[in-house]
């Protein structure tokens, strides 16, 4: 699936992944391929993105993610 991270400054991750775990309001959820469609509010914590075997981390302070038809697009501060 296709990843995007985007903060107001810039865009910090591009890329396909196989695997996406957020800090989700009400806790930690992951997303995998060909997860349904929604949308959902983000707490201060890590996202981890799974691509090629490599994990990668990212520390957000908040924000919201979509995901649609493969495509997860995550708005972060």
């Amino acid at each position: 699936m296709f990843v995007e991270i985007i903060t107001p400054d810039k865009e910090i991750f591009k890329g396909n992944a196989s695997l996406v775990q957020l800090p989700g309001i009400d806790g930690l959820f992951t997303i995998l391929e060909n997860h349904g469609a929604m949308i959902a509010g983000l707490q201060k914590g890590k996202i981890r993105i799974v691509s090629e075997g490599e994990t990668s981390y990212f520390d957000i302070q908040g924000g919201v993610v979509e995901v649609i038809k493969n495509k997860v697009q995550i708005l972060a501060e």
